[in-house]
C-alpha cells in the first residue's frame, strides 16, 4: 500500500510541475493549495531534495523547484524514493539474499509477473501526463 507520504510527494511534484515556471514556490503556498500542512510538507520535500528530484533555496524569493522537465520524472521514482522497494514480495526486493526455494517456488512465477506489472505500471507513467490528466 502507497501511504501519505508517497501520494503527498507526488501532489508536491505536480503542484510544482504546474505553478514553478517562474522560480521557486514556496512551500506555505503548496501547502495552501494542496490542503497539507506545511509542517508535514518540511519533512517529504527535506526527503525530495535530498533524493535529487527537487531544489530548494531559503530566503526571500525562495521554495522549491523541480531540477528536471516534469516527462523526466518516472511517478516510481518519486514513490520508491518516499516509499522504499517498489517489490510486490521480499525474496524480488534489491539486495534480497537469494531464496533457498526459488527452484522448487511454484508461486515464484506468479511474485515475478507482479513484481514486473507494478515496476511497469508506476515507471512507464511520468509527471507530464498526470499533468494533462489534471487539465481534463
Amino acid at each position: 500500500m502507497i501511504s501519505t507520504r508517497g501520494r503527498y510527494a507526488i501532489r508536491v511534484m505536480i503542484d510544482l510541475a504546474e505553478n514553478g515556471r517562474d522560480g521557486f514556490i514556496p512551500l506555505k503556498e503548496i501547502a495552501e493549495r494542496q490542503g497539507i500542512s506545511k509542517k508535514y510538507l518540511e519533512i517529504l520535500v527535506r526527503e525530495l531534495v535530498s533524493g535529487g528530484l527537487v531544489a530548494g533555496a531559503s530566503g526571500k524569493g525562495g521554495g522549491y523547484r523541480l531540477l528536471r522537465k516534469p516527462e523526466e520524472y518516472p511517478i516510481g521514482e518519486i514513490i520508491e524514493l518516499m516509499e522504499g522497494s517498489l517489490s510486490t514480495v521480499a525474496c524480488l526486493a534489491d539486495g534480497a539474499a537469494p531464496c533457498p526455494r526459488a527452484a522448487a517456488c511454484e508461486t515464484l512465477p506468479l511474485w515475478e509477473e507482479y513484481n514486473r506489472l507494478t515496476h511497469d505500471f508506476f515507471y512507464g507513467r511520468n509527471l507530464s501526463e498526470l499533468l494533462r490528466k489534471q487539465g481534463e
